[in-house]
């Protein structure tokens, strides 16, 4: 069987994010499972590099999508991500309380901070977070409610200033668990970099 080429899922890196800090068969929470293949930041990961995890979606519209990506193995969970139990979840996948990637992404804001919160709150922790906060259009700044929030739990900013088609659409933070040696970046600095 022909092994397939990484795709250009995510819509700013953030699977090559965490692939490059982590290597392969690494192990994810997808909170905001969207699509399995377009946008999605775990399809490359999981696909390709032979990493465990799980997703969760709230808006059932995308499950037949989900249910004709055979190449998907790894399960979603169709609920609210504020109220999911994520502890439970990694028990019955026999998967670690401390996963190395987390992606963030649900609408809106708020609702991503609360699954934020949840997800920490059941005690689970994380090499890698990519916590969506469209900054370019809300009004309050989630990106300073998660740093407020991460930093005092050991974790640093990676990657700052993420956007999306325009610099001007910050949309993202990246966060690192303390102790991995990634100095600060703004993402025009990180992109530019990675393909050179």
């Amino acid at each position: 069987m022909k092994r397939e080429k990484w795709r250009k899922c995510s819509q700013a890196g953030q699977d090559m994010f965490a692939s490059d800090c982590i290597g392969m068969g690494g192990t994810y929470i997808e909170i905001g499972g969207h699509l399995p293949r377009k946008r999605s930041n775990t399809y490359n990961l999981e696909v390709l590099q032979n990493w465990k995890g799980f997703s969760i979606e709230f808006d059932m519209q995308y499950k037949s999508e989900w249910d004709n990506c055979p190449q998907r193995t790894n399960p979603i969970y169709w609920g609210d991500a504020i109220k999911f139990n994520y502890k439970n979840a990694l028990e019955d996948l026999n998967l670690p309380k401390h996963i190395n990637y987390l992606s963030i992404d649900i609408e809106p804001p708020e609702n991503t901070f609360k699954a934020l919160q949840k997800v920490i709150g059941d005690g689970i922790t994380f090499d890698v977070i990519t916590f969506e906060h469209d900054r370019y259009q809300c009004e309050e700044d989630y990106h300073t409610i998660a740093c407020n929030y991460l930093i005092p739990l050991g974790y640093k900013v990676a990657v700052r200033d993420v956007w999306h088609k325009v610099p001007t659409r910050i949309f993202e933070t990246w966060f690192v668990k303390e102790d991995i040696p990634f100095a600060e970046v703004d993402y025009d600095t990180w992109f530019h970099k990675r393909r050179s």
